[in-house]
């Protein structure tokens, strides 16, 4: 009884101080005020002491939480056993006839252990009081009063969907049986994919809420009843009069992430295509290569070498050999080191996108095959990849631009086995200008914030 007056004391404690942590909830994080409701189904496995006359058995779970902040919540849990088989004992003592089902219920309280630096990994601490009801008496009682006390954790795949594991300890009737509940399952977050919307405060019409008003919505070219027009992830009130970015436009800076991916997700600048300022865009550090858009210590050696070829062709030209000569001396350089070599194209106005994704494969596979075939470099240590024309670092306008985009791109990973990078051998990088826009950017109204028609 002891134990479970302990546990009642300490479920009691942590609802209680629920309340207290709201609010000391930090104001900037709108998420949990937006869409405080979670629910989570899945299976479980229950371990009953030896005194129950039942054998240890799945069941149905199934959770609603309340968040009051990114700390605490308070949650249902309803647990269904379909069929709990009965348990033989060798002293003769009776047991149940056949099969029973249960119901257990609780009221638990959540102390969520996470960290601001890694949303994704999310663990937690939990207790909580309710009851156990049985169709027959297992010993102890039909209906049971039951405290647990455990913890879990979550991995959270984006706001909306995380996967969930839980166990708990427990202890049940007046005989204070003891119980152990394993879970596993699926936890979906109300409301958190839904555009985060502006209050209405009256004023001019904003019919999409996003912060703007529809007249100037019209005059800039987003859409006044669509709070997202690009589909970026950013509303275009955020774009406009937080972030700078552009509305019409779900990539700004052209790394390869949209602008909702830089601000929501990985914290890059959406302004700035390489915000580490280590010489490769964000975007390729997150989708190619898996390194760290904010740290400039782990970027790949990246050199654009000028490596431009004629019109639909996939032949080297002579002058480029020097450049792809000293590529190799770097490879050499470092036995362990790997390369990615991505091939490039123009667009014209009659441009097929299967044709130029092939005649920039090409290109990628004729540098290799220079680097195997005339320098000797080992041909496992180099994949290629052709983009097309969906990368292109200067406006497909004049001879000059779509010559420069008509190009390959060496990035070179090094094994870790040697010092400082051999960048003895290589001249120094040109600048390499961002890429362009996908689409034009609007001339937004020379008018500073105060002055644009807000809502």
């Amino acid at each position: 009884m002891k134990q479970l007056f302990s546990l009642g004391v300490m479920c009691g404690l942590l609802v209680a101080g629920l309340p207290l942590g709201a609010q000391a909830a930090e104001e900037g994080d709108d998420l949990f005020a937006r869409a405080p409701w979670t629910m989570t189904l899945g299976p479980g496995l229950s371990k009953f002491e030896g005194d129950y006359l039942l054998k240890d058995s799945f069941f149905i779970d199934a959770r609603v939480a309340y968040y009051f902040n990114p700390y605490f919540a308070l949650e249902l849990d309803v647990n269904l056993f379909p069929s709990m088989s009965n348990r033989t004992f060798d002293d003769g003592r009776r047991e149940l006839d056949g099969s029973l089902w249960g119901f257990r219920t609780s009221l638990d309280g959540l102390l969520h252990l996470r960290n601001a630096e890694d949303l994704h990994f999310d663990p937690y601490l939990a207790a909580g009081l309710g009851f156990f009801f049985f169709e027959e008496d297992p010993r102890g009682g039909q209906v049971q009063l039951m405290a647990n006390a455990g913890g879990g954790v979550m991995w959270h795949f984006n706001n909306s969907w995380a996967a969930r594991a839980d166990l708990r300890g427990g202890i049940a009737g007046s005989r204070t049986e003891a119980m152990g509940l394993a879970t596993l399952g699926v936890v979906h977050r109300f409301g958190a994919d839904l555009p985060r919307m502006y209050t209405v405060a009256g004023g001019e019409l904003d019919s999409d809420g996003d912060g703007l008003s529809d007249a100037y919505e019209r005059m800039i070219g987003t859409d006044p009843f669509n709070p997202d027009t690009d589909g970026d992830g950013l509303t275009d009130g955020e774009e406009v009069l937080i972030y700078g970015t552009d509305p019409l436009n779900p990539d700004t800076d052209g790394d390869g992430l949209t602008d909702g991916e830089e601000v929501l997700i990985y914290g890059t600048d959406p302004l700035n295509w390489d915000t580490d300022g280590g010489g490769v865009s964000d975007g390729h550090e997150v989708i190619e290569d898996g390194t760290d858009p904010l740290d400039p210590t782990d970027d790949l050696l990246l050199y654009s070498l000028n490596i431009e070829f004629d019109y639909d062709k996939a032949i080297i030209r002579e002058h480029d050999h020097f450049d792809l000569d000293l590529i190799s001396r770097v490879l050499r350089r470092d036995p362990g080191s790997t390369a990615r070599i991505e091939g490039h194209a123009d667009q014209r106005e009659r441009s097929s996108r299967a044709y130029n994704l092939d005649l920039s494969r090409r290109r990628a596979e004729a540098v290799k095959a220079h680097l195997v075939s005339v320098r000797g470099i080992e041909a496992n240590r180099m994949t290629t990849v052709g983009y097309g024309f969906d990368r292109p670092i200067a406006p497909n306008d004049t001879e000059e631009n779509m010559q420069r985009n008509r190009r390959v791109e060496v990035y070179i990973r090094r094994s870790g086995d040697v010092g400082d990078w051999p960048t003895d051998l290589l001249p120094a990088p040109a600048d390499r200008a961002p890429p362009v826009w996908t689409t034009p950017r609007p001339t937004l109204p020379e008018r500073s914030l105060s002055d644009i028609p807000l809502k």
